[in-house]
């Protein structure tokens, strides 16, 4: 797998190095004027070169930090200046120390080592085919090639400090990310569970209001304010379910069950292990497994009995939920595929059984629930 950075990554690190403090790097670019200054057999044309290399490499510069993501052709450029300009100006090889700094900044480590031996190999070869006299030679470029190895190595741990920092932002931005996702689908499987719970109880005590009205007015009245107490509860579980500190219970869950199926002539049977203690995670799991069965009982099943069990079995708490009703091909929604993302988050799993009534199965491992 190549470790060489992107474009965007490469802008990234650049970005970071976008500073005022950079410019104080072109200090280098005196190096071109040593070999005249050096050299007593200088003439105008010597100090006109340096010149000129100087004016030919700030463009390239401006480039490299502007446009990172094209920088092996402005080194290219760079290094094309630099062959040319040093037989006749040794300093010049000062432009390869630049190449070298900004190679090692984006480059990953191997080709970096690569662009250090190049470019040392090519100032070796240079210094020994320039025609500049040896006192001019040696001060522009002994200084030049400390400097392309000293800079280089700086920043190549530069670069490597950069890359595990731009990696840690990368992986921060991803956790909220996976965090703001995870907490939306707990919201939603959550609302769904207790809004459709007490909406049916609603819709069904609402129905039956509309047939006591004239019949009972008493009982009537009594269903009305149950409508309204059942409201009530379904608000505040809302708001605490937006504020993530709500937590069902079992026992809660078994007496709502026992409520709502009561509203629709469904008699419920309930057979609990006694002095079971659950984890609060798995509890909240399986109190909301239970009110998504019992809410589809009471919705869909057109049972006359509903049992619920609830203990240790085969090495995992099992939570049961059986119905005499229609039975038949379960169609799994939202509710059940909640169902079954909440219980999976706690190790467990959820199984459907639609002949002879409908059967729900749910269950986790005894080291997780317990």
């Amino acid at each position: 797998m190549s470790t060489e950075r992107t474009p965007a990554e490469a802008a990234t690190c650049q970005d970071q190095r976008w500073r005022p403090s950079n410019w104080v790097h072109l200090v280098y670019l005196v190096f071109p004027f040593f070999q005249p200054f050096f050299d007593p057999h200088a003439t105008a044309v010597d100090w006109v070169l340096a010149g000129g290399v100087v004016l030919a490499f700030l463009p390239l510069y401006v480039l490299l930090i502007l446009r990172p993501d094209r920088f092996r052709l402005w080194c290219a450029c760079a290094v094309v200046l630099g062959a040319g300009a040093v037989p006749f100006n040794s300093g010049a090889s000062v432009l390869f120390v630049y190449v070298g700094a900004f190679a090692a900044g984006y480059e990953s480590r191997p080709n970096t080592w690569r662009w250090l031996g190049g470019l040392t190999a090519l100032h070796a070869l240079l210094f020994v085919l320039s025609p500049v006299p040896m006192e001019g030679r040696l001060p522009g470029t002994i200084p030049a090639v400390l400097f392309l190895w000293i800079i280089g190595l700086i920043q190549i741990d530069n670069g490597a400090k950069e890359r595990e920092a731009a990696a840690l932002r990368v992986d921060k931005a991803r956790s909220e990310h996976l965090a703001t996702l995870a907490e939306r689908e707990r919201i939603a499987r959550d609302l769904h569970d207790l809004l459709g719970h007490s909406l049916t109880a609603v819709i069904v005590r609402a129905q039956l209001i509309g047939q006591l009205a004239a019949a009972d007015p008493e009982r009537a009245s009594t269903e009305a304010a149950e409508i309204e107490r059942t409201a009530r509860a379904a608000l505040t579980e809302v708001r605490s379910t937006v504020s993530g500190w709500r937590t069902a219970s079992i026992e809660q869950e078994i007496e709502s069950a026992r409520a709502a199926l009561a509203s629709v002539g469904v008699e419920l049977t309930v057979r609990q292990e006694p002095g079971l203690t659950l984890m609060s995670a798995t509890e909240h799991a399986l109190a909301l497994a239970l009110r998504e069965a019992v809410t589809n009982v009471a919705r869909h099943a057109g049972a006359r009995n509903c049992h619920l069990s609830i203990g240790r079995q085969d090495g995992e708490v099992r939570l049961v939920v059986a119905d005499d009703g229609v039975g038949g091909r379960v169609r799994e929604g939202n509710g059940l595929g909640g169902m079954r993302e909440r219980i999976a988050a706690v190790g467990g799993r959820v199984q459907l059984r639609g002949s002879a009534g409908t059967t729900v199965t749910v269950g986790v491992p005894i080291e997780v629930a317990t």
